[in-house]
């Protein structure tokens, strides 16, 4: 667990921030030899390389944060280490181990299940945007699946990557899935896995829709919302977020609704969501209760002093934000200065975050 400073951020624009590059030489743990062309990159990013004869890389252009720096090669054990940028990062030489050969049960099931299962998986998975339509899975046999109609539980992984070409924002995803699990009763979806990015080419008209499209789908986004927390303009950027008080409804298993809420309409500030860590470019978002966060472009100019009070009749306006609400799983959701959470399951999404999915991720050196 991060130590938590006692002081509140100062909080800086992004652009403040330079570029580094990451080094290093991937070795075969077993034999002592270098390894080439092995896949080096980090997790959620454009960046990344193959390794040369000799087990060198570099990794160019790297914004300065926490990363999972992800090393996949044929016959090897996935690798995973964190690494911290703050400049340049030469790394200590890197042992990878050859993956042992494991059988796996084969489920038989008929292809009309099959086809549904996939079906299912694929609408949890890409998530319900706008661009979803244009969302391929170009390989959706490396995709194992597998349903439990005891549990009503649908999991999955991937052997290997899962290639997913995005014709609406132009990026072309590596996704490496190790945990997909959508729970039916309780309603809950969680996966995780590793990401590269690689920008598709188009023509000039194309690639204006991407960059369009991109934009809009980092508009409201956590990662929008994260960044703007850091430059201190989450309402000039049109977040407004309020406080939400959620309790298990005692009644719940007699029908009622699971929670009882309570909403408080007087709007948070910065300080009240976000603290400094020990640890130079990360940052700790934190609060006793539920955060409710809403987005609207088109209110982002009203002053905080101009904003309803507690026990105020909300105004109509508030109808046409998106909203999110943001459940903290632990005491600290560490993020870093790209707008990342370091870990995923510090905090669930319920809302507009939890329903773009990969068909809106952007990488996390996009930059507007």
């Amino acid at each position: 667990m991060l130590k938590l400073a006692v002081i509140l951020l100062f909080l800086l624009p992004l652009v403040c921030f330079g570029q580094y590059t990451i080094s290093g030489r991937v070795l075969n743990k077993a034999d002592k030899t270098p390894v080439a062309s092995a896949s080096v990159f980090l997790n959620n990013t454009q960046a990344g390389a193959r390794t040369a004869d000799n087990g060198s890389f570099s990794l160019l252009g790297v914004k300065p944060g926490q990363y999972d720096l992800v090393i996949s090669s044929v016959g090897f054990e996935t690798y995973h280490t964190t690494v911290m940028v703050t400049g340049d990062v030469r790394l200590p030489d890197i042992w990878i181990a050859q993956k042992a050969i494991t059988l796996r049960e084969v489920k038989i099931m008929p292809d009309a299940e099959k086809a549904r299962l996939y079906a299912l998986f694929k609408r949890l998975f890409l998530g319900s945007s706008p661009f979803t339509d244009q969302c391929k899975i170009l390989n959706p046999d490396v995709i194992d699946i597998d349903y439990d109609k005891s549990t009503r539980v649908l999991t999955a992984s991937s052997s290997d990557f899962i290639e997913i070409e995005n014709m609406a924002l132009g990026y072309k995803i590596k996704y490496l899935l190790t945990s997909f699990s959508n729970d039916e009763k309780e309603r809950m979806l969680y996966f995780e896995g590793s990401a590269l990015f690689e920008e598709l080419i188009g023509t000039k008209h194309r690639e204006r829709d991407w960059k369009k499209n991109r934009l809009g789908a980092y508009k409201g986004s956590s990662m929008h919302f994260l960044r703007s927390l850091l430059s201190n303009d989450i309402y000039e950027q049109g977040f407004k977020v309020l406080r939400l008080v959620r309790k298990i409804n005692p009644d719940y298993y007699l029908g009622g609704k699971k929670y009882t809420e309570t909403l408080y309409t007087a709007p948070l500030l910065v300080s009240d969501m976000v603290k400094r860590t020990d640890t130079r470019a990360l940052f700790a978002l934190s609060f006793p209760d539920c955060l409710y966060v809403m987005y609207s472009k088109e209110m982002n100019a009203t002053p905080v002093d101009q904003m309803i009070k507690n026990g105020q009749t909300v105004p109509d306006y508030l109808n046409d934000y998106s909203t999110t609400t943001v459940i903290f799983e632990k005491t600290d959701a560490i993020f870093d200065t790209n707008g990342i959470f370091i870990d995923p399951s510090s905090v669930t999404f319920e809302g507009q975050w939890g329903n773009s999915r990969i068909a809106e991720m952007l990488p996390a050196d996009y930059e507007p």
